[in-house]
């Protein structure tokens, strides 16, 4: 069978899925969680042979593909939780009378089919699919190469797993060449949306070779910005723990920005921190003067997503000249400011043009199951649709439902029309 014919299924399987009630889409949730710990030990297996392949790549990408027991653990949690959430299906949106006894409705209903391209994060296809079992989605799959066997063996076991409840398997597909991605991406008829995770070259490749709607973002410039009236330790601790929790996570910071009257006491004091935590620093000329071996900043920094243990520092004259900052060089993905002052921090949520926009936090929290989504697809900056980190609302559409008694539209024209009522409903 033909990568396109496989597609073409998934297509059918998904209107099963889509109809299905809650409590079977829930114990297909259930099913699949049994299955990838019944599985683990095969799993294991392929993931060691992914990562001893991966020896030469980098650090991040190491990270990224390892998937240990206790990503394993977490995974199986994060489908407990998303089997939790409310049915997103069939949720009345808005209810209106139009007349007497004749009622419109907008509900809510799955997109489809949705394609799902990722980079080799082996706990990024479980948190996938849990999110569309639940939504009722059919989805596609294309995991990073790095992560083939893993990707393999996880899609292996929750095929299996479906396939013993009432739902089946018939919604799920797993491609495996970036021939089968380039036919995914021309399918318009049985696709509904396609969602890449990636680098900024690979998602706008996507961009330009399809025209089914596209979901994501390119990049994930993020920044934090430590205002003059901003608790230095606290600064510290949040610009720490964005940069160095996870780098390479796509809600990490690559740019932290200072103000002047400050920059003297707290850039030594964070780049300290960053330091004993192996953080190398680029700095513009201030930070240079402050900080003995920073990398004198070279052009184009300011847009470089380093995904790894390295960080610019800027200093700012102003929170206006950090927010023009942020929106000029950031990818509008996530974005901090730390003070102690209420004006400061409502002009930099108005005018920082960003999918999260945070004030006294870490960027990190940027995620779907931090957000209490369950899970995510990955995080928009669109603002089409959905934007942030996208759970089970951002794939999810809606249809309008009107239910009458033989109503015409004439009764409601011409010089002796009846008159819409129009009164919303609870």
């Amino acid at each position: 069978m033909t990568t396109r014919e496989l597609i073409h299924q998934v297509k059918t399987g998904s209107a099963v899925l889509a109809a299905s009630d809650g409590r079977a889409r829930d114990g297909l949730l259930s099913a699949i969680r049994e299955g990838l710990l019944r599985d683990w030990p095969a799993i294991k297996e392929a993931n060691d042979r992914d990562v001893e392949a991966a020896k030469d790549l980098a650090p991040s990408v190491r990270a990224r593909l390892t998937f240990s027991r206790d990503k394993l653990d977490a995974s199986v949690k994060g489908i407990g939780e998303v089997a939790n959430l409310p049915d997103p299906i069939g949720k009345v949106l808005e209810k209106r009378e139009l007349d007497s006894g004749f009622v419109l409705r907008r509900v809510s209903v799955p997109l489809g089919v949705v394609g799902m391209i990722f980079e080799a994060r082996p706990d990024a296809l479980i948190q996938i699919v849990s999110l569309a079992a639940k939504s009722g989605n059919g989805i596609i799959l294309k995991g990073g190469s790095e992560a083939a066997n893993t990707n393999s063996a996880l899609a292996s076991s929750i095929s299996r797993s479906s396939d013993t409840t009432e739902i089946g398997d018939g919604w799920l597909l797993l491609l495996h060449s970036r021939e089968d991605v380039n036919v995914m991406l021309s399918c318009r008829e049985d696709l509904d949306l396609v969602i890449p995770r990636g680098s900024n070259q690979f998602v706008r490749y996507v961009m330009d070779h399809t025209s089914i709607p596209v979901l994501g973002h390119a990049s994930g410039i993020c920044h934090m910005y430590v205002d003059r009236d901003a608790r230095l330790e606290m600064g510290v601790s949040c610009s720490m723990d964005a940069k160095t929790n996870y780098p390479a996570a796509c809600n990490a910071i690559e740019t932290l920005l200072v103000h002047v009257s400050i920059a003297a006491v707290f850039v030594p004091m964070v780049a300290a921190a960053f330091r004993k935590a192996g953080v190398i620093i680029h700095g513009d000329e201030t930070v240079c003067s402050l900080v003995q071996g920073c990398v004198p900043y070279a052009d184009g920094d300011w847009e470089k997503e380093y995904l790894a243990l390295e960080i610019n520092i800027h200093v700012v004259k102003d929170e206006g000249e950090a927010i023009s900052f942020i929106n000029a060089h950031g990818s509008h993905h996530t974005d901090a400011i730390i003070t102690e002052n209420p004006a400061a921090a409502e002009k930099f949520r108005v005018h920082v043009d960003s999918a999260d926009v945070f004030v006294n936090c870490s960027t990190r929290f940027a995620d779907g199951y931090r957000f209490g989504l369950g899970a995510e697809v990955g995080i928009s900056t669109s603002k089409i649709h959905a934007r942030g980190p996208v759970g089970l609302s951002g794939l999810m559409t809606s249809k309008w439902l009107l239910t009458g008694h033989g109503e015409v539209v004439s009764t409601y024209m011409g010089k002796d029309a009846k008159p819409f009522t129009h009164k919303e409903l609870s």
